[in-house]
């Protein structure tokens, strides 16, 4: 398959993944946990998002409840179930089997492809391979979703990686096993004294669902911190629409406040360490030099533009260290 295939892309509910920012996708539910001893009805409630039969008699259920079908890497060779799920008439997020090379991988997915209407995705779980992921999306054209249920914690190197979306499973993280929701761009999450999430956002459209556990809240906000701060940092963005420009700019400026708050950090460790501290200590050659590199990175603003963004940024931290040495 050709590396330089265009990148389609797929929508999973109200997000479209493959394209622009990267998504975080919250509450899976895999009615293989109940085996088969609970209403698959009853299980999903009113909607899901992502859905992982445990046999074709919940297909009917998923097919009106649910965002997308989910073909479980633990059956992937279940093929009658596999066609059937495929055929459901929703998108559908293709598991790699723990085992499973790259090539078996897509050959499923090109597999479901046909059985279905094509609007496939890739999804790489458990012990996340974040370089065979990477493969896999560019030798594919397919989005691609990193599962990081059991290790949030990957949640910025699989965006790093390449990941157009991270899956977030609230019993994975903690959580009752109820739906997160499904949301994109800079946004905050928040725990509410109720207990239940509250969604601030900063641009995009969100779907808030019932209440989750603390854990299940802290992993959301780790994914979407991921999405947010790595992916304003490696993912291209083309916004067509003012309302995406103005999303895109919300998570480059969130990136850029995380950066500044780090910078500010180190700089007041440089201030406790230079034999003269504070605005007494500045290096102004050493300045110098630094605008000139992020000129390097920076062309089209140059060292004119940059400069006096930087001695701002400076300055900042100078004052913030001063006061902080005379509390």
């Amino acid at each position: 398959m050709s590396s330089t295939l265009e990148r389609r892309s797929v929508a999973v509910g109200d997000l479209l993944v493959g394209e622009g920012p990267a998504v975080v996708i919250g509450g899976r539910v895999n009615l293989r946990a109940y085996h088969g001893q609970v209403d698959a009805y009853e299980a999903l409630g009113e909607h899901a998002t992502l859905v992982e039969p445990y046999s074709a008699a919940d297909l009917p259920a998923i097919a009106s409840r649910a965002d997308a079908v989910v073909v479980g890497s633990s059956w992937t060779r279940d093929i009658p179930l596999v066609r059937a799920a495929a055929g459901l008439g929703l998108p559908v997020v293709v598991e790699r089997r723990a085992s499973a090379s790259m090539e078996e991988w897509l050959e499923l997915a090109g597999y479901c492809a046909d059985a279905g209407d094509g609007r496939v995705l890739l999804c790489e779980g458990g012990r996340l391979d974040l370089g065979l992921m990477r493969a896999a999306r560019a030798a594919s054209g397919r989005p691609v979703l990193a599962d990081v249920s059991s290790d949030v914690g990957l949640s910025a190197a699989a965006v790093a990686a390449g990941a157009d979306g991270l899956v977030v499973d609230a019993a994975g993280a903690g959580g009752t096993g109820a739906r997160l929701g499904t949301f994109t761009g800079a946004k905050a999450v928040e725990l509410s004294k109720g207990g239940a999430l509250e969604f601030v956002s900063a641009g995009a459209e969100s779907r808030a669902e019932p209440a989750q556990s603390p854990a299940g809240a802290s992993a959301l906000r780790v994914a979407e911190e991921a999405v947010t701060v790595v992916g304003a940092l490696l993912r291209p963005e083309a916004p067509a629409t003012l309302p995406e420009c103005r999303q895109a700019i919300d998570r480059v400026d969130a990136a850029l406040a995380t950066l500044l708050e780090r910078r500010a950090a180190l700089a007041g460790i440089v201030q406790r360490i230079k034999p003269v501290g504070g605005f007494a200590g500045r290096d102004f050659a050493r300045e110098r030099a630094l605008v000139a590199r992020m000129a390097l990175r920076a062309p089209s603003l140059g060292e004119a533009r940059l400069a006096p963004i930087m001695n701002a940024v400076i300055e900042a931290g100078l004052h913030l260290a001063e006061e902080r040495s005379a509390r």
